[in-house]
This record gives structure tokens, C-alpha cells and sequence, in this order.
């Protein structure tokens, strides 16, 4: 930690005019209220208000090395009266030099005032020990602040990379094992699967370390993702799409889509035999873009309905990215399943 005086010019500045200001108003007193010679009256204000200060700069080392939280009471009491101790002779020792020079006549006096002068040092010292342990505080204060800041931010990252870490291997392991199973079912199939999962493997790795991304190119990836489960499920999987052109501009956080697909074959089409439509919606009015994933479903095929990891995944990531819990609403009609999301645009500050 750098001495706050020598790192902070504005504070080093305001230093010096608080401690003129206290010298010029104390010579005018001096000149004017008890008739001390000009030269004396300066001399005097010289010595305590500028000299004491400068050699006063001293005690923030001794603050910062001997802190409330890391000593004891008595150690610190200890500690400062033999520094207080210290500085005060040696401020007394130049006062004294500075008048033997310059007011030689004037030392009688200072012999006379010794006690006082003593006392003033000592005085001064907690002045300036209090004044030092503020900045001290206030200087922890800020970094503690910064600190907390980079914390939530490697946090957050961590948050955001170990969801998309359980969505991306998940899909993953299923399209080999549909792959593996293609491979002598239906080879050109499977070649096809291959060709599509590498375009899509290299979409995920192009932007992972992205945290946004055009809707377009979004959903240009979901097209991919949904061709490479269409070679899997045939006439099973119907996708759909309703999409406002004037949306396709928009941010949306990079792979957000793909585990709501997800969801939607898993629960919808792998468990039928018949036909399932998968529709997507958005919509946008220049501060949000909302996104609806629509797909039937048996009711009778599954006993409970509910949000699963991707969804919580999902809900999670959105939360951290924009600070909002409910920017995702789950819908369940017994016999379509509906997920919307909404994608603010315009973001505050944080």
C-alpha cells in the first residue's frame, strides 16, 4: 500500500493548504491579538504548521505496519507513544535550529515554553494518527470494494462456463451415440450427422468464450442443431419457425437455444411415436427480445412434467448475464409445452 499522500496528488495538495492556511491564520493572530514580531509570528507558524507536517508524513508507515486488527491494545499504545516520542524531539530539535538562526533572541522563550511545546507535539501526533488511520480505512475500503467487484466477476464467469460445461457434453454424448448407431443402419445418415456436429462443434468452440452473439447466427446454429436431431428422429421432428425479421439483430446470449430444443425432443418427440412440431417464435419491441419455444407432447407417455437441468441451467445463466430471475416463463397445457424467454437490450450498468 503506497503512502496516500504520494499516490493521490489532489489529497497531497489539499495536505498542504489545510496546514498553510492553519500557519497564515496563526502568524495573523500572533502579529495582531499578542503583538509578536512579524518575523517571530512566521518563524513560529514555519515550525508547526509546515515542519511538523512534513516529518508528520512519517507516521502513516508506522499506521500501516502496525494495524488495529493485526496487534494488540497495549502494543499499539506502546508503539505510537515512543513514536510520538520520537518525532516530537526531533520536530523540537529543527525548531530550535530554525530559531537559533533566524531569532536567536527568541530561544529564551522557547526554553521557558518547553512543556508546552512538548505537549503540542504529542497533540499533533494524534491529530495526524487519526487523520492517517482514516485514509487507511478509506483506502481498504476501496480496495476491499475492487476486490469484491473481481471476485463476482471471475465468479460469474465461473457460473457461466460450468453451465454451458453441462450442456454442451450432453448433447454431445447423444449425437454419438445416434452417429454410432447410424453407422450401419443408414451410413450416409451417419456421414451426414458427422458433416452437421462438426459445423455445430465448431460454432460452440468459435464462440465460447463470447457471451453474446447476433440472433441470427443463433439461430442459424439451432437450424444446424435441429438438422443433426432430424437425421436421428426422420419424419418424427417437424421444426417450425415464425420469426420477425426486424428481431434478427438482436443480442442473445451464445448457446442459449440448444438445450431448449433440447428439452423439447427429449420430452416431446423421443417419447411419441406420432408427429411433433417444434415452433419457434420471437418477437421484439427495441428493449426486448422474447423468444418462445413451442412442442406437443403425450401427456400419458410421462407421469411428471417438470424443469429439468437445462431449463434450470438456463434460468440460471440469464439470471447471472442480466440480474433478472423471472426472464423465463415455463407453460405446461397438458398437451403443449411452451418456453419463453426474454432477452433484454438494453442492459444498465453493473
Amino acid at each position: 500500500m503506497k503512502h496516500p499522500l504520494t499516490n493521490n496528488y489532489q489529497l497531497l495538495l489539499a495536505y498542504a493548504v489545510f496546514w498553510a492556511i492553519i500557519g497564515i491564520l496563526n502568524a495573523i493572530l500572533q502579529v495582531f491579538w499578542y503583538d509578536v514580531l512579524v518575523q517571530n509570528a512566521i518563524l513560529d507558524a514555519v515550525s508547526t504548521y509546515i515542519l511538523y507536517p512534513i516529518l508528520g508524513t512519517s507516521i502513516w508507515y508506522s499506521i500501516k505496519y502496525n494495524s488495529l486488527e493485526e496487534v494488540s491494545v497495549s502494543r499499539l499504545i506502546l508503539f505510537n507513544l515512543v513514536a510520538a516520542t520520537l518525532l516530537s524531539g526531533v520536530w523540537i530539535y529543527f525548531t530550535f535550529t530554525i530559531f537559533k538562526i533566524f531569532s536567536p533572541e527568541r530561544t529564551e522563550f522557547l526554553y521557558s515554553s518547553l512543556p508546552a511545546k512538548i505537549l503540542a507535539g504529542y497533540i499533533m501526533y494524534m491529530v495526524m494518527m487519526v487523520f492517517f488511520y482514516a485514509l487507511m480505512f478509506q483506502q481498504n475500503f476501496k480496495e476491499k470494494i475492487k476486490r469484491e467487484a473481481e471476485l463476482k466477476a471471475l465468479i460469474r464467469e465461473a457460473e457461466l462456463q460450468a453451465l454451458k460445461s453441462q450442456i454442451n457434453p450432453h448433447f454431445l454424448f447423444n449425437s454419438l451415440n445416434s452417429i454410432s448407431s447410424l453407422t450401419i443402419s443408414n451410413p450416409e445418415k451417419a456421414q451426414e450427422m458427422v458433416i452437421n456436429l462438426s459445423n455445430f462443434m465448431r460454432y460452440s468452440l468459435q464462440h465460447g468464450e463470447k457471451e453474446k452473439v447476433l440472433f441470427s447466427r443463433e439461430l442459424e446454429n439451432s437450424k444446424l442443431y435441429l438438422s443433426i436431431e432430424k437425421v436421428r428422429f426422420g419424419r418424427k421432428l417437424n421444426p417450425e419457425f415464425q420469426i420477425d425479421v426486424n428481431c434478427l439483430d438482436a443480442e442473445i446470449p451464445n448457446m442459449i437455444l440448444q438445450p431448449l430444443y433440447e428439452n423439447a425432443i427429449k420430452y416431446g418427440v423421443y417419447e411419441t411415436t406420432d408427429q411433433v412440431t417444434i415452433l419457434t417464435k420471437s418477437e421484439c419491441d427495441g428493449k426486448n427480445l422474447i423468444i418462445s419455444i413451442i412442442n406437443d407432447y403425450d401427456p400419458d407417455s410421462m407421469k411428471k412434467r417438470g424443469e429439468g437441468i437445462g431449463l434450470r441451467n438456463i434460468r440460471q445463466r440469464l439470471e447471472i448475464i442480466y440480474g433478472n430471475p423471472d426472464l423465463m416463463k415455463v407453460t405446461d397445457s397438458r398437451t403443449r409445452f411452451e418456453v419463453q424467454i426474454t432477452i433484454p437490450q438494453i442492459q444498465a450498468e453493473q
